[in-house]
């Protein structure tokens, strides 16, 4: 068994593959439920509104695909949930009073508000 670990940890690449830590897992999550939360407003990606749960479901299958690149929720923002990675283009959140914001701010701006809440 001991040896078993030996050999795990000596195996190139895993240290690459270690998990978020949970407070950075946990801060990711309530970033997707805040989008989800967000029941007026559409997650507009390549110029067509979604609804706050197809938004949520595909910015968590998004960071599913992408988990080895995020370390972090700031990651999370920056690779994930701020631009398609086909086109290029910027997601946005347009709420109903139709006031348009970036993805990437508002989440940043959301972030802060969990960080600040502390543990």
């Amino acid at each position: 068994m001991v040896v078993g670990l030996f050999l795990l940890l000596g195996i190139p690449g895993l240290a690459s593959a270690q998990s978020l830590a949970p407070s950075e897992k946990q801060k990711i999550e309530a970033l997707i439920n805040r989008v989800k939360s967000l029941k007026d407003a559409k997650f507009v990606r390549n110029g067509s509104g979604y609804s706050s749960d197809n938004a949520a479901r595909f910015l968590k299958g998004k960071w599913d695909a992408n988990a080895a690149d995020v370390k972090s929720a700031k990651d999370f923002i920056d690779k994930v949930a701020s631009f398609s990675g086909t086109s290029g283009k910027p997601y946005l959140i347009r709420f109903k009073d139709g006031k348009e914001v970036k993805s990437q701010e508002y989440l940043l701006a959301e972030l802060k508000r969990i960080e600040s809440a502390g543990p």
